[in-house]
């Protein structure tokens, strides 16, 4: 099945990890048809095996080769189709829709209350092991602090991608 791992903070600070190493330490792995998206982080690859034996085994590896932890969420081509297809509000002109993947899904009465924190200009809709984020203007100027994340899912249990980006990387991989 093609998958792709999401890695969260890789190239920000002094987190700097080469897409090219990242696809040999998968390829490594045993993985087949290997390839990198962006500079940030996303690896297509085909494998078999549960998401989070695939999870723990990515991270294991990036982090004996990187020296430092590598959070890792895996998507199938097919979940990651799914949730782009969800589309759980509408979009005006200057609006920016990041994707947010979880480890696990939240339970309903922990999403309910991370919905609530929806406002004027941060729109939150939990699906699942996914975070659909909505915000009517540029990421930088969110309402929803850091903190209000951390208390919803925890510390470093997160990693989000922009849907315009996402959209080209299921494109790539249709195509492929």
């Amino acid at each position: 099945m093609i998958c792709v791992a999401f890695l969260r903070a890789i190239n920000v600070g002094r987190r700097i990890v080469k897409m090219a190493h990242l696809a040999e330490i998968v390829r490594g792995l045993g993985y087949d048809d290997v390839w990198t998206h962006i500079n940030s982080g996303n690896v297509v690859f085909d494998a078999a095996g549960s998401r989070s034996r695939l999870e723990t085994e990515l991270e294991a590896a990036f982090a004996a080769e990187f020296g430092f932890e590598t959070t890792t969420f895996v998507r199938t081509a097919a979940e990651l189709r799914r949730a782009l297809a969800a589309e759980p509000f509408s979009l005006v002109p200057g609006d920016t829709y990041f994707l947010t993947f979880l480890k696990s899904a939240p339970s309903k009465a922990k999403s309910a209350a991370f919905e609530a924190l929806s406002n004027d200009f941060d729109t939150v809709v939990v699906r699942g092991r996914d975070v659909h984020w909505r915000m009517h203007g540029k990421s930088t100027d969110t309402t929803l602090s850091t903190k209000a994340w951390e208390d919803f899912i925890g510390r470093h249990r997160s990693t989000s991608r922009n849907t315009t980006m996402l959209r080209k990387l299921a494109d790539k991989i249709d195509t492929r």
